[in-house]
C-alpha cells in the first residue's frame, strides 16, 4: 500500500507517472500538467475513490515519474509507455480479432494485398476491420483490376519462366519473372494506401498527373492504362453515400460501453463522401466513457499517417485542447474535435454510437454460444439449452407468497419472458410445494424452455423433476439447481446439483457456465426479493385504507404525503386530518371514526 510520503520528491512540473506493484510490473501509467497535485489527488478522495481507482492503490508498491518539458511531451511519452508495457489498468486498444482485415506488408519489396483476422505489431499496414468476410472479398476483387499488385499466394516472390494469366489481364506487373523497377512497384503501393484510407480525391489527382506525364513522354499505353484507373476509382466514389455538403474530411467516432468492454466504431467520411468504418473493441478499467474514448485517441491515431481535419466524438473528453494541439502538430494542419449535439453530425454520430453497441451485441452472442456448448457438455445435457428459464420463491413465513421466472435466450436475457406468480395452492412455510406449483402453472402455457435453473438444493431439484414427470411432457425438458456457496467457509463456491449425479457439480469460480448459472439465478432473486417487497408495500396501504368509503387512490396519495404511514394516520386527530389538501370535515370524521371504532 501506498501512503503520501510518496509526494516528498515529486515535482510540481509535468510529466508520465507509473504505478508498479512489489515486482516492479507496471500496473497504471497517466500523465500530468502538474505532477505532484495530480498524485496528491489519488490520496486526497478518501473512501470517494472510484472501485478501479481504489484497485490501483491497493496494489501499488512506489511510484516512479518522468519529467517532460511540456504537458504535449507528456501526453506522447505516455502514449508511448503505455503501447510498450500494456499496463493492467490503462484502456487498451485491440482491434476485434473476428472481423477480416487487409494487409500490406511494405516491409517486402513487392507487398501483396491479402485478407488477415489478427492485426499483429510486425510493421505492416493494416485497413479495416470489415463487417464481413465477404466485404472484404469485394473490396479485394474491385482493388484487383485497377491496381495491379501480385496476385501470388506464397509469402514470398516466386519463380516462374513466365508470367501468370493476372499479367495477361492486366492485373499484375509480374515481379516473379519480369522486372520491376521497386520504385515502380512503390508507386502503385502508395495509390492502394490512398484508396483503401478513402482519400480518393488526391488519388484521382494524383493519378492524373501520371497519365499527363505519360502523356507528354508519348508514352500513350501507359497513359491509357492510368485512365482507365481514374474512370474505376471515379466510378467507384460514385456508388459511395455523400454525408457532407462541403466535401469534408471528417472521422465520426461512436462509443458504446457494457460490463468491462468498449464498442468503438469510426465512420470515415472523405471530401464528404461515407468511405468505410472501422470496428475495435476496447477492455477497459474505467467506469467514464470519456476517459475510454481519449484512451482510445491517443492509440488509435499515433501511427496514422493521414488524419483528417475534423474528429467527431460521441462523447466529451478532459484533455480535447492538448489531444487536437498534439494531432495538429502530427498532421502539420489545424485539427479539430468536437462532441455535436444536434443537427446531420449528431445523426452520423448516432449511426456510429448504434454500430458499436450491435458491435458487442454481437460478441455477447458469440461468447454466451460458446458458453452455452460447454453448458450442453459440463451439465450432462441432452441439447443445447437455448431457452433457459430461472425460478425462485420469495416469502415471509410463508406469508404474501410470490415466485418469479426469468428468462433467457441463447445466454442473454429476455424481458418479454419474465413473470410474475402469487402463490395460490401452499399455505404456510413449503417452499418445495410453492416450487412445484410454479412449474406446474408454468408448462400449462406455452412452449417449454431447455431447462430450468432452479434457486435451491438437491431437494427442490427433486422436486421440480418429479413434477416434470407427472406432466408427461413430449418434449425433453431438463433441470438443474445451483446453490449459494456455504457461508464463513473461506473460498467456497456455489454448488450445482445435476439430476443424474449423486454429489454436487463444482466449477472453477471464472468457469463461464457457472457465471452464466449465478446470473440466471441472480436475476430470479432479485425479481422475486422486489415483488414480494411490492406485495407486502401494497397491502400495508391497502388493508384498511382502500376499506374507508370516499377515500380513493388520490386521498390515499395525500394522506400517505402528509402523514407518513399507515399508523400515523390511525392516531390522527380530526383537525390534523382536516388540515390536510382535499380532506373535508366530512371525510375527516369518517376516517376518524373508522379506525377508532375498528381500535377502541
Amino acid at each position: 500500500m501506498l501512503s503520501s510520503d510518496t509526494l516528498k520528491n515529486v515535482p510540481q512540473g509535468s510529466g508520465v507517472y507509473l504505478f508498479k506493484d512489489k515486482s516492479g510490473k507496471i500496473l497504471y501509467i497517466g500523465k500530468a500538467k502538474n505532477l505532484n497535485k495530480r498524485i496528491y489527488s489519488y490520496f486526497s478522495k478518501g473512501s470517494n475513490q472510484p472501485y478501479k481507482l481504489s484497485l490501483i492503490l491497493k496494489g501499488a508498491h512506489k511510484i516512479d515519474h518522468i519529467e517532460t518539458a511540456t504537458e504535449k511531451e507528456a501526453l506522447i511519452l505516455e502514449g508511448n509507455l503505455i503501447k510498450k508495457y500494456r499496463p493492467k489498468y490503462n484502456v487498451m486498444l485491440k482491434d476485434d480479432a473476428n472481423y477480416p482485415l487487409l494487409k500490406l506488408d511494405i516491409n517486402t519489396k513487392y507487398p501483396r494485398l491479402i485478407i488477415v483476422r489478427r492485426m499483429k505489431n510486425d510493421g505492416a499496414l493494416y485497413f479495416g476491420p470489415f463487417t464481413s468476410a465477404s466485404a472484404v472479398r469485394s473490396t479485394l476483387r474491385l482493388i484487383g483490376p485497377i491496381f495491379p499488385l501480385r496476385k501470388c499466394t506464397t509469402k514470398g516472390i516466386p519463380k516462374r519462366s513466365r508470367p501468370c494469366l493476372n499479367y495477361q489481364l492486366g492485373r499484375c506487373l509480374a515481379p516473379c519473372c519480369l522486372h520491376v523497377r521497386v520504385e515502380d512497384y512503390q508507386d502503385i503501393v502508395d495509390q492502394v494506401k490512398l484508396f483503401l484510407e478513402g482519400r480518393s480525391k488526391e488519388l484521382i489527382s494524383k493519378l492524373r498527373k501520371i497519365m499527363q506525364k505519360a502523356a507528354k513522354e508519348l508514352n500513350f499505353e501507359k497513359s491509357a492504362r492510368i485512365r482507365d484507373q481514374i474512370r474505376a476509382v471515379e466510378k467507384t466514389v460514385e456508388r459511395q453515400t455523400m454525408v457532407s455538403t462541403g466535401m469534408k474530411d471528417q472521422d465520426i467516432i461512436g462509443l458504446s460501453c457494457h460490463g468491462n468492454e468498449a464498442g468503438v466504431v469510426i465512420l470515415l467520411v472523405r471530401s464528404g463522401y461515407m468511405v468505410g468504418s472501422k470496428n475495435y473493441v476496447i477492455h477497459y478499467k474505467w467506469e467514464n466513457p470519456g476517459e475510454v474514448l481519449e484512451a482510445f485517441l491517443k492509440q488509435y491515431y499515433r501511427d496514422k499517417e493521414f488524419i483528417p481535419p475534423n474528429i467527431i466524438l460521441s462523447d466529451a473528453i478532459n484533455d480535447k485542447h492538448l489531444i487536437s494541439a498534439w494531432l495538429t502538430g502530427k498532421a502539420g494542419k489545424k485539427i479539430s474535435i468536437s462532441v455535436p449535439v444536434r443537427g446531420d453530425k449528431k445523426k452520423l454520430v448516432n449511426i456510429a454510437m448504434i454500430n458499436a453497441k450491435n458491435i458487442l451485441l454481437k460478441r455477447q452472442k458469440r461468447d454466451h454460444g460458446a458458453t452455452l456448448d460447454e453448458a450442453r457438455f459440463v451439465l450432462k445435457l441432452k441439447r443445447r439449452p437455448e431457452h433457459i428459464e430461472g425460478i425462485d420463491i420469495s416469502n415471509l413465513k410463508g406469508d404474501l407468497a410470490v415466485a418469479s421466472l426469468v428468462t433467457f435466450v441463447e445466454g442473454l436475457p429476455q424481458k418479454s419472458g419474465y413473470r410474475n406468480y402469487r402463490i395460490k395452492e401452499v399455505k404456510g412455510i413449503d417452499d418445495y410445494s410453492m416450487i412445484a406449483e410454479v412449474v406446474k402453472r408454468r408448462l400449462k402455457k406455452g412452449k417449454p424452455p431447455d431447462l430450468f435453473v432452479i434457486d435451491g438444493g438437491k431437494g427442490h431439484l427433486s422436486v421440480v423433476l418429479k413434477t416434470i414427470n407427472t406432466l408427461g411432457l413430449v418434449s425433453p425438458l431438463e433441470a438443474i439447481s445451483i446453490a449459494k456457496a456455504d457461508k464463513g467457509k473461506p473460498g467456497a463456491i456455489d454448488k450445482i446439483y445435476l439430476s443424474n449425479r449423486k454429489n454436487p457439480l463444482i466449477l472453477a469460480r471464472n468457469h463461464p457456465v457457472l457465471s452464466l448459472l449465478m446470473r440466471i439465478r441472480d436475476e430470479t432473486h432479485r425479481r422475486a426479493v422486489s415483488y414480494h417487497r411490492k406485495r407486502r408495500k401494497k397491502r400495508l396501504t391497502e388493508s384498511d385504507l382502500d376499506m374507508i368509503p370516499g377515500i380513493g387512490e388520490k386521498r390515499k396519495k395525500v394522506l400517505l404525503k402528509y402523514l407518513g404511514d399507515l399508523q400515523s394516520i390511525t392516531k390522527a386527530k380530526v383537525p390534523d386530518l382536516e388540515r390536510i389538501p382535499g380532506i373535508s370535515h366530512v371525510i375527516a370524521n369518517t376516517i376518524f371514526d373508522y379506525f377508532n371504532r375498528k381500535h377502541p
